[in-house]
């Protein structure tokens, strides 16, 4: 079973999936990061590929998207260190990134890699349903990798169950139309939405990210959802050292 499918059929409320960007805030940050988010108990890490356009990202999380690729990674490099903590493999693993790098790296070569290196799924904001299940769909497969698609507050019901439907793993619920880290909290609008997708009852788990950062907009989140995602302000944490790692993670779930 896939690690990812494993969490969910195991673990049904308050998951807790923390985003950072490989390679920051050093180039060879990254395997000490993934080791200490698993020490600290976090369900889910997003490992960010980070790419020079990051269109759905804000200032933070493109700020060590730019860092870090001053600091030299690249695709290759990443999968060399996600080879070295491998055998540290007690948590569900995600890359997220855009399409572009995934492409030129070539599809299947890197799902070979990806799935070597112990990684369970992918999210690529920027790949369309219809062209996943034409042209990539069976490779995800062949390796045993889970694509994770995105709705935001814009989908329609019929997009949503359209993605539910074609879905395997779990949904991830964008909290709102702004980038990344835009905005901390929720409001009522939010909540609306939430409320509105969880009464669909889809089949697929939810976990919501976007303007998650401490404790209350984790547990709100997780009214709604199985789960919520901490992105921009893990990123901030991390841009004092990583040697706090287990601390701001007490702050989110205690």
């Amino acid at each position: 079973m896939n690690n990812i499918n494993k969490l969910f059929s195991e673990k049904k409320n308050d998951i807790l999936s923390i985003y950072f960007t490989a390679g920051y805030p050093a180039l060879e940050d990254t395997t000490e990061i993934i080791q200490a988010l698993e020490k600290a108990g976090v369900d889910m890490i997003e490992i960010g590929m980070p790419f020079s356009d990051p269109l759905a990202d804000g200032p933070v999380i493109q700020h060590s998207s730019e860092v870090a690729l001053r600091n030299g990674m690249t695709l290759i490099k990443l999968f060399e260190q996600l080879e070295k903590s491998k055998i540290s493999n007690q948590r569900s693993k995600i890359l997220m990134g855009y399409l572009n790098p995934v492409l030129q790296f070539g599809v299947e070569n890197f799902c070979k890699k990806a799935r070597a290196c112990g990684m369970s799924g992918v999210i690529l904001p920027d790949l369309p349903v219809q062209e996943y299940l034409d042209d990539h769909k069976a490779i995800f497969d062949k390796y045993n990798l889970l694509n994770i698609f995105l709705i935001t507050p814009q989908t329609s019901e019929e997009r949503i169950r359209y993605i539910d439907e074609h879905s395997n793993g779990f949904i991830y619920m964008v909290s709102s139309s702004a980038t990344t880290g835009a905005k901390a909290g929720i409001d009522n609008v939010q909540e609306d939405y939430f409320k509105r997708v969880k009464d669909m009852m889809l089949k697929n788990p939810l976990v919501i990210g976007f303007g998650i950062s401490d404790n209350k907009s984790f547990v709100k989140a997780c009214e709604y959802a199985n789960g919520a995602i901490i992105g921009s302000a893990f990123i901030k944490e991390l841009s004092q050292g990583t040697s706090t790692i287990e601390k701001f993670i007490k702050t989110i779930r205690p």
